[in-house]
């Protein structure tokens, strides 16, 4: 049995979404977004830095969201949700995955950090204000990109949409979104009509 250790608005919203997509069975885990519970001793036995996600299936363990997404796809997924490797569409698909973490959530990070999660006296302003600018770039990559396409893959929902949708759902919260990317906005609405978006999210 697959088990998430998930944080509601967490990278593994991303983990969870991808569990519904998929249809696997899993046992949920929710661990508190907190210090307490977070860093305490049993849970830094399953992840040393006491961050979420964190999956268990078949005795191994991972706590890199990426990682496990592509994890789960190859033994579970069936040839769903990703293109077949040496495809054409395998080169973008990876492309927009890694693009999810490696690109989008550092200056989301940055905004969250130094506008919520530091203590007042340990915020600095001209970081927060650097990741606004920094994720103004991203999104208008992503916004050209999404032109006359309904996904990232094109007219196909992939894991790729999963690993960005994330970094989008949080870019809305933050008060990011705008009708200055209105494929954007569109492809947003799409994907928060998503069941399982919806379950992993709720």
């Amino acid at each position: 049995m697959i088990t998430l250790y998930h944080s509601p608005r967490s990278r593994s919203v991303r983990v969870f979404w991808l569990l519904e997509e998929l249809g696997l069975p899993y046992e949920l885990k929710t661990v508190e977004f907190t210090p307490e519970s977070l860093k305490g001793p049993e849970y830094l036995k399953v992840h040393p830095l006491g961050k979420v996600p964190a999956l268990q299936d078949d005795g191994v363990t991972m706590f890199e969201s990426g990682a496990i997404v592509e994890y789960l796809l190859e033994k579970y997924g069936k040839g769903r949700l990703a293109p077949a490797p040496g495809t054409t569409a395998r080169a973008p698909f990876l492309q927009w995955v890694h693009f999810g973490e490696a690109t989008a959530l550092p200056p989301l990070a940055d905004i969250v950090q130094h506008t919520f999660l530091r203590p007042e006296a340990e915020r600095i302003p001209a970081i927060a204000d650097d990741g606004r600018a920094r994720m103004a770039g991203v999104l208008d990559v992503l916004d050209k990109s999404l032109a006359g396409k309904q996904y990232l893959l094109g007219d196909e929902f992939t894991a790729a949409d999963v690993m960005v949708g994330y970094a989008l759902y949080l870019a809305k919260m933050l008060g990011l979104l705008s009708d200055k990317h209105p494929n954007l906005l569109a492809y947003m609405g799409r994907l928060e009509k998503r069941p399982a978006f919806q379950k992993a999210t709720a």
